[in-house]
C-alpha cells in the first residue's frame, strides 16, 4: 500500500511500549541462582528484586509494598548485594537498607537523611562496607563516604571507615578480608575524567589503616576495579587513551600491566553506582567492550591475553558477572529487546531468563541500524546509527523522502545504542527515518573523542547532529523540510541549542526533560553534576558569559519552528521552571508550542502512564506541525499558536 510517511498503521504502540517493556538490570549471581531487577512502568516504576533458582523457578524476592532504589548521586545504581545467603537492599521510600532472608525484612540502618549504594559484603559475613550519601547539612552539598555496616542492623548507627573525597564508589573487600580497595574523586572531575583507586588494611576491629593510592590522577579514569583470590587488583583505566584492562600484583611495589591493550573502551561512563564490565570466571575474565559503537562479549585469558568472542549475537549491557560456569547479563540485538541471559561459558549457549518485552514484533517490522560517519567541524568523522522507515505492506511515493529525527543522546557523556528500542521502532513503523548520532563526547570510542566536547557542549553536540542531518539529506533519505530534533536531559539540551543556534536546520523538535538555562543549571543541581559543567563549558562564574551565550533560554529570538516540551514535575536534576521558562519564551515569539507536565515524576519518566502519553503528544505534535494524519487515535494535544502559525505559513 502506497501512503505517506507518518500515516503508516503501526503494531508498535505507545502503551506497548509504556507500559509492555519492563526496565531490567543490576543482575547478579549467586551460586546457581540468578537475581536482577526489574523496573515495573505499570506499578509506577516501582524495582523488583527478581530471582530465578536453581531449579528454574522465577520469583520476587521483595514484597509489592517495597521498591529497590537508592538515590545516591540521584542517578543511583548499587541498591542491592546478596549477603551469604540473605539480601541487603535500599528502599526508596526512607533510603534505609533492609535485609531480607525466607520472608522476613529486617532494618540495618537508623531512620535518617542517609541514603546507601554500591556495598560489599565482608569475607567474616558480620558487616558490610557502603558508600553513603548524607543529607543532614541542608544548607551544604552531601557528604560522601565509606560506612561500615552490620549485618545485625537494627538502630546501630554506622561506623564511617573513609571520608576526606567529594565522592566514593565500588569499594570491595580482598578475598582474605585483610585489605579494602575503593574510587574516588573529587571536583570539579566526572568519574570519566579523572578517579583514584585507594587501598587500606582492615583492621580486626573493622577500621581501616595505611591508606594509599595505587592508580588513577585527575587525568586518568579508573573504574571497575576488583581482586583477583591471589590479592592481585584488576581494573580499567584510559591512560593509553582507551578504557582498557591491567593489573596491579599483590605487592604493589611493580607498575601496573595491560593485560588486553586495545583500541577499544573496556569501561562505561560511571552514571551509576554498581556496574561493571567485567567479571571473573575461574581463571579467566569474562569481559565485555564497545568498538566502533558495538559492544562485544569475550573470554579472556589473563596469561596468554588472547580474547574468545562469546555469543557473538547479543550486545551486553552495563553489568556483566560471572563465576566458572556462567555469565550473567542483561543483552540484547538490533532485533531483540533487553533480556537477562545466562550464558554457557563451555558452549556460548545463550539461555534467556526473562525477557523486557511483554510483547514480540514481526521482525518484517524492525527497522536495523546501519552504522554510518560521516564528516563534520574541524575535518572530524563523526559517527551515528541510522534506522531508515521500515513496514511490510507499506510504502510511500517514490518523489517523497521520509521525515527524519536526529536523536541526541543524554549523558552528554553517554553513547547511542545499537539494541532494538520499542520506543525508537514506534517511529520507523510510522514512516520516520531516524538517526541515532554518537556525537562528540559519546563514549565508547576512546578518550580523545569524548573530549571532543570539553569546553564545546552546545557547539560540538549540535554540530555533529546537524552534520548527520545534512549528510542523510544530500544521501536522498531524508527530507530536509522535514528534519526534527529530540532529546531527553542533556540531549534535550542539544535539541533546544540547535533550535536556537542552527535555527535554518530543524522544522521542530521535541525536549524531554532538556536544559534551556546553563547557569541555572550550574547553580541549582544535585552534588553529583555540581562541577560538570566546568569541563564542558567552563568555570562558573567565571565563565559566566560564555553559560549565556550558550543557553538557549536567551537566544528564543533565534527561534523559528515548533516545539515541544516534556518535564516531570518532581525533577531535582533539570528543574520543572526550566521548561516553563521555555514554553512562555516560545509562547511569546508566536511559535507552536506544547508543554505537557507529568506530575510524579522525576528525571527520566518510570510510569506507564508517561511514557504513553510522552509518545503519543509527540506524534500529535509532528502531525499537526507537519500536517499529516496518523492512523492513531490520539488523544487531544494544546498546541499554542498553532493556528496562527499556519496561517503565517499558508501566507
Amino acid at each position: 500500500m502506497i501512503a505517506p510517511y507518518g500515516t503508516w498503521k503501526s503494531p508498535i504502540s505507545a502503551r506497548s511500549v509504556g507500559a509492555g517493556s519492563l526496565r531490567l538490570g543490576a543482575v547478579a549471581l549467586d551460586g546457581p541462582d540468578a537475581y536482577w531487577l526489574e523496573g515495573r512502568p505499570a506499578e509506577g516504576g516501582r524495582n523488583v528484586l527478581m530471582k530465578r533458582g536453581a531449579d528454574g523457578a522465577i520469583a520476587e524476592v521483595t514484597p509489592p509494598a517495597m521498591n529497590v532504589r537508592t538515590r545516591v548521586h540521584e542517578y543511583g545504581g548499587g541498591a542491592y548485594l546478596i549477603a551469604d545467603g540473605q539480601v541487603v537492599f535500599s528502599e526508596f521510600s526512607d533510603q534505609r537498607l533492609y535485609s531480607i532472608k525466607n520472608g522476613d525484612i529486617r532494618p540495618l540502618t537508623p531512620v535518617g537523611p542517609w541514603r546507601y549504594a554500591d556495598g560489599d559484603l565482608h569475607p567474616s559475613g558480620g558487616w558490610m562496607v557502603w558508600v553513603r550519601e548524607d543529607h543532614s547539612r541542608v544548607s551544604q552539598e552531601p557528604e560522601n563516604t565509606l560506612v561500615r555496616v552490620m549485618l545485625g542492623g537494627g538502630s546501630t548507627a554506622p561506623q564511617v571507615l573513609v571520608a576526606g573525597e567529594d565522592f566514593y564508589a565500588a569499594p570491595r573487600f580482598s578475598a582474605d578480608g585483610t585489605r579494602l580497595l575503593w574510587l574516588s574523586w573529587r571536583h570539579p572531575q566526572m568519574p570519566w575524567d579523572g578517579t583514584e583507586l585507594w587501598v587500606a588494611d582492615v583492621l580486626p576491629g573493622g577500621g581501616t589503616a595505611r591508606h594509599r593510592r595505587v592508580a588513577g590522577s585527575d587525568r586518568e579514569s579508573v573504574m571497575h576495579p576488583e581482586w583477583s583470590t591471589d590479592g592481585t587488583i584488576y581494573f580499567v583505566s584510559d591512560r593509553s587513551g582507551w578504557w582498557n584492562l591491567y593489573r596491579q600484583r599483590a605487592d604493589e611495589s611493580s607498575p601496573a600491566e595491560a593485560i588486553c591493550p586495545m583500541a577499544a573502551d573496556f569501561g562505561r561512563p560511571l552514571w551509576q553506582l554498581g556496574t561493571t564490565t567485567w567479571s571473573f570466571a575461574g581463571t579467566s575474565l569474562v569481559v565485555s567492550y564497545a568498538m566502533d559503537g558495538r559492544w562485544r562479549l569475550a573470554v579472556l585469558d589473563p596469561a596468554s591475553r588472547t580474547l574468545r568472542t562469546l555469543a557473538p549475537d547479543i550486545e551486553p549491557g552495563a553489568m556483566v558477572v560471572a563465576n566458572s560456569m556462567w555469565v550473567a547479563c542483561v543483552a540484547s540485538s538490533p532485533t531483540a529487546t533487553d533480556a537477562v541471559v545466562c550464558i554457557d561459558l563451555s558452549t556460548g549457549a545463550v539461555d534467556t531468563v526473562r525477557s523486557a518485552a511483554a510483547e514480540t514484533v514481526d521482525v518484517s517490522y524492525l527497522s536495523v541500524p546501519q552504522t554510518i560517519e560521516f564528516p563534520t567541524q574541524q575535518d572530524v568523522t563523526a559517527r551515528a546509527f541510522y534506522y531508515p522507515p521500515r513496514h511490510p505492506h507499506c510504502r510511500a511515493a517514490d518523489d517523497e523522502r521520509p521525515p527524519l529525527i536526529v536523536v541526541s543522546h543524554g549523558g552528554p557523556t553517554g553513547a547511542a545504542s545499537a539494541a532494538l528500542s520499542l520506543a525508537l521502532q514506534f517511529w520507523t513503523t510510522r514512516g520516520f527515518a531516524v538517526v541515532d548520532v554518537d556525537y562528540g563526547g559519546s563514549t565508547g570510542y576512546g578518550r580523545a573523542y569524548r573530549q571532543r566536547l570539553n569546553g564545546r557542549w552546545g557547539e560540538v553536540d549540535v554540530d555533529d547532529c546537524v552534520a548527520a542531518a545534512r549528510h542523510l539529506v544530500g544521501l536522498g533519505l531524508a527530507d530536509a523540510a522535514r528534519l526534527i530534533i529530540r532529546g531527553s536531559s542533556a540531549g534535550g539540551y542539544t535539541a533546544l541549542a540547535a533550535l536556537a543556534f542552527r535555527p535554518d536546520v530543524f522544522s521542530a523538535a521535541a525536549s524531554y526533560f532538556g536544559v534551556s538555562d546553563l547557569e541555572s543549571l550550574a547553580r541549582d543541581t544535585h552534588k553529583f553534576e555540581a562541577r560538570y559543567l566546568d569541563t564542558l563549558v567552563g568555570p562558573y562564574p567565571a565563565a559566566k558569559d560564555r553559560y549565556r551565550a550558550r543557553s538557549p533560554i536567551h537566544a528564543v529570538d533565534r527561534l523559528s519552528c515548533p516545539l515541544i516540551l516534556l518535564q516531570g514535575a518532581e525533577d531535582p536534576v533539570v528543574p520543572p521552571a526550566q521548561a516553563q521558562t521555555m514554553a512562555d519564551a516560545v509562547r511569546a515569539k508566536g511559535l507552536p508550542v506544547a508543554l505537557v507536565m507529568f506530575q510524579g515524576e522525576q528525571h527520566g519518566f518510570r510510569q506507564a502512564a508517561s511514557t504513553v502519553r510522552s509518545l503519543e503528544a509527540e506524534l500529535a505534535f509532528y502531525a499537526a506541525v507537519f500536517d499529516f494524519a496518523p492512523a492513531d487515535d490520539l488523544a487531544p494535544l494544546a498546541i499554542d499558536n498553532l493556528d496562527r502559525w499556519r496561517l503565517r505559513a499558508r501566507t
